[in-house]
């Protein structure tokens, strides 16, 4: 019988430049973690460049390739351009973009009601507006390549809403209305964009979490969340995204663009 082909290299990303923007902790080290050990050349973006080069060099020693930390503030447009005009110089091209920066900037109130507006515009600015600052950037510099992977982080939040019971009870900040506004933003920008971008060879698709464990969550709200799963557990930063976010930037996805990729544990399937 003749030898089946490898499936393996469906899954390298050896030689490839990827940006993981948010790349210095959590899922986004997870990420950068993972690119590096398929093979790419990781650059590593942190409003920090202290904690963006702490992770570069960790990524470096780990997998014997090269790395590069850059400071980035994706609400401004000014440090977008400038970073991504640098991380295109290091090797030449840009392949991969993972969007993850993000988040809850400020600590103000989050209920609907205490809301200020200003701290809306600055979580809003920061996880919608940044992202698509970064993805226009990506795009100057894949569309003349013919070919390129956009993957934006979004949320689950961004498709269901939330039990603020959950939080309540155990004394912890919910989560505010307008980062739900800003992930589903996050998701409707990943199609659109696919339909745009594809005529160019670049392939756009989002990630959406569902809720992962950190040590500063009290093991009364990781219990509670994990019986509202249909695994039984939140993610782990670790291991729990690596696979989605290869998978999206290696060949073995070719023939996917503007999908959303749901990666909660089943929490969104139930009711």
């Amino acid at each position: 019988m003749p030898k089946a082909p490898s499936h393996l290299p469906l899954f390298s990303l050896h030689g490839k430049v990827a940006i993981v923007t948010g790349g210095a902790r959590h899922l986004g080290l997870a990420m950068a973690n993972a690119l590096a050990e398929a093979g790419a050349h990781v650059v590593v973006t942190s409003r920090s460049l202290q904690a963006a080069r702490l992770a570069a060099r960790s990524i470096s020693s780990r997998f014997s390739l090269p790395t590069l930390a850059l400071a980035l503030d994706q609400r401004d447009p000014r440090s977008v351009a400038k970073v991504f005009a640098a991380a295109g110089r290091w090797q030449g091209r840009i392949d991969i973009l993972v969007n993850n920066a993000g988040g809850n900037p400020n600590q103000g109130p989050r209920d609907l009601l205490s809301r200020a507006p200003s701290d809306a515009e600055e979580l809003i600015q920061t996880n919608l507006v940044g992202v698509l600052h970064c993805c226009q950037a990506a795009a100057r510099i894949m569309v003349p390549q013919r070919k390129g992977r956009i993957i934006n982080i979004a949320s689950i939040a961004g498709l269901v809403g939330r039990d603020r019971r959950l939080y309540q009870r155990n004394q912890i900040k919910e989560q505010a209305v307008d980062y739900a506004a800003a992930k589903a933003g996050v998701i409707g920008l990943t199609r659109d964009l696919a339909a745009v971008l594809a005529p160019d060879g670049i392939n756009v698709n989002a990630i959406s979490p569902g809720g992962f464990a950190r040590e500063d969550l009290p093991s009364s709200f990781v219990r509670d969340y994990s019986e509202r799963t249909p695994l039984g557990r939140m993610g782990a930063d670790e291991s729990d995204l690596s696979g989605a976010v290869v998978f999206l930037a290696a060949p073995a996805s070719a023939y996917i663009t503007g999908h959303n990729l749901v990666v909660d544990g089943g929490f969104s399937i139930w009711r």
